[in-house]
């Protein structure tokens, strides 16, 4: 078990350095890196902090720490992906939203350009 804790808490310092590396290089905004510092830095505390992951376990009625950190994990991230769905979601919407603007104003410019033809035209 301790060793599964020791391979948790290395994963979690790596994604925690993952995601401030982006973050600095500008690959991942800042408001959608807070889900995944907050997920990786929950891994860190209950992976290093083992009286609250037994405490953890025992609220869940799982007898093993590690699985009860495995279930946790699971649920932290299951959280992250469907809090970025909703984003993804709402950026398709704006998307699709702000291509028929587009369209319109087009179809608006070539009106305009088509009745000035029309009018500087001698008849």
């Amino acid at each position: 078990m301790e060793r599964l804790l020791n391979a948790m808490t290395v994963l979690s310092l790596v994604l925690i350095l993952l995601v401030l590396r982006s973050v600095r290089r500008a690959h991942i905004r800042v408001e959608y890196s807070v889900s995944w510092l907050g997920a990786a830095a929950a891994v860190l505390v209950l992976s290093r902090w083992r009286e609250a992951l037994d405490w953890l376990g025992a609220r869940l009625g799982i007898q093993d720490a590690a699985l009860a950190l495995v279930f946790t994990v699971g649920c932290l991230f299951l959280i992250v992906f469907y809090r970025f769905s909703i984003i993804i979601s709402n950026l398709k919407d704006a998307n699709i939203s702000l291509a028929q603007r587009v369209a319109i104003l087009e179809f608006h410019l070539q009106s305009l350009n088509e009745s000035k033809e029309e009018s500087s035209t001698p008849s």
